[in-house]
């Protein structure tokens, strides 16, 4: 007889339910995680209540962490009783992308909790290479939130960043605050935190912001250029997703800047002759950054976010958080998505309650 767990299981569109599902077993070159906590994505809203569930009866959940509790044979990365955090993308390993190491860049991938069963539940079993161990001194709702601080230093180096140069992080999310973090641990001269939240603004001053710029002021882009002598910004990261920021990138950037699209967006975007031209007369290059990943599987992403969150240099402020909630309640923390501006921060969810 199969033995049971408790998971948070999608079968149709706006219905997820808490109810009894078959365990899994640490099949060779796999690991049985015992889940703490697991952070609801942006990406897992439309799973749940839209249409972009891949199938059902599903299990999603992707931004884990937990405890090991059992390898199968082969695997020598971690052990039993081993806090780990999970990482979601399951690369194909052979196609053009995943040979050059640009594993974002699969074709053929698979993701723990769209394209199989994830952490919305007790237990998850991934491959060995999707977790990796962090230190006793690191919480487990930092754990939970490896993929956000990886994607945003992903992100930071998409522009071959470089320390001793003024950078602009447009918006003061999770993402922002991380990006903000990172590009002031690897030595920016300054770093300038633009928002029109005064609390996130405030939040990004005490996590080490050099300046905050409230975007809804009239004579901001003044206040922006003073702080760098008019020049502009040599490094721009829009970690929002929003059409206002994306631009505003173009207008903050410095000669020869790099600028780099984080955030997704979620509309169309035109751009007047004026706006486009600043990407020529500036002569700076634009690229997107897309999820966390780099050679060897997983990268480095990974392993200096769990250093860095050792040291205490990568903070993870308790407001990044708007709630905890058991996995019993998981269906009303969907609900809670519908009412657009509730959700405020991540949502984790107790696989243990």
């Amino acid at each position: 007889m199969a033995v049971k767990m408790k998971a948070g299981v999608v079968h149709a569109r706006n219905d997820i339910r808490y109810e009894e599902i078959d365990k899994p077993a640490a099949e060779p070159g796999k690991v049985l995680v015992k889940v703490k906590y697991t952070g609801i994505c942006g990406s897992d809203v439309p799973r749940v209540n839209g249409d972009a569930c891949h199938f059902f009866p599903n299990v999603l959940g992707h931004e884990f962490s937990g405890v090991v509790e059992e390898v199968g044979e082969g695997v020598t990365n971690v052990k039993p009783g081993d806090r780990v955090a999970g990482l979601p993308l399951v690369p194909c390993m052979k196609c053009d992308d995943c040979l050059k190491g640009d594993y974002s860049l699969c074709k053929h991938y698979s993701f723990i909790g769209s394209r199989q069963f994830g952490s919305f539940a007790e237990y998850v079993a991934v491959p060995a290479a999707n977790v990796i161990p962090f230190d006793e001194s690191v919480s487990f709702e930092k754990g939970a939130s490896f993929e956000p601080a990886t994607v945003a230093l992903h992100g930071l180096e998409r522009t071959g960043y470089k320390g001793g140069r003024t950078v602009a992080i447009l918006g003061a999310g999770t993402i922002g605050m991380m990006t903000m973090q990172w590009a002031k641990i690897f030595g920016a001269a300054k770093v300038v935190v633009f928002d029109i939240a005064k609390e996130r603004l405030d939040l990004g001053l005490s996590l080490g912001a050099d300046a905050g710029i409230n975007t809804l002021e009239e004579d901001f882009m003044e206040k922006a250029m003073a702080l760098t002598d008019g020049k502009g910004y040599d490094y721009v990261y829009e970690t929002a997703g929003n059409t206002v920021t994306m631009k505003m990138a173009f207008a903050l950037a410095a000669n020869k800047a790099g600028v780099c699209f984080i955030g997704t967006p979620t509309r169309e975007m035109t751009f007047t002759v004026g706006e486009w031209e600043n990407m020529n007369r500036k002569e700076f290059t634009l690229t997107g950054s897309w999820m966390s990943y780099s050679a060897p599987f997983p990268g480095h992403e990974w392993s200096l976010t769990a250093h860095y969150f050792s040291t205490g240099e990568l903070k993870f402020d308790d407001s990044f958080i708007y709630a905890k909630m058991p996995l019993s309640e998981i269906d009303q923390a969907f609900e809670l998505y519908k009412t657009p501006g509730t959700v405020k921060g991540k949502i984790l969810i107790d696989s243990e309650k």
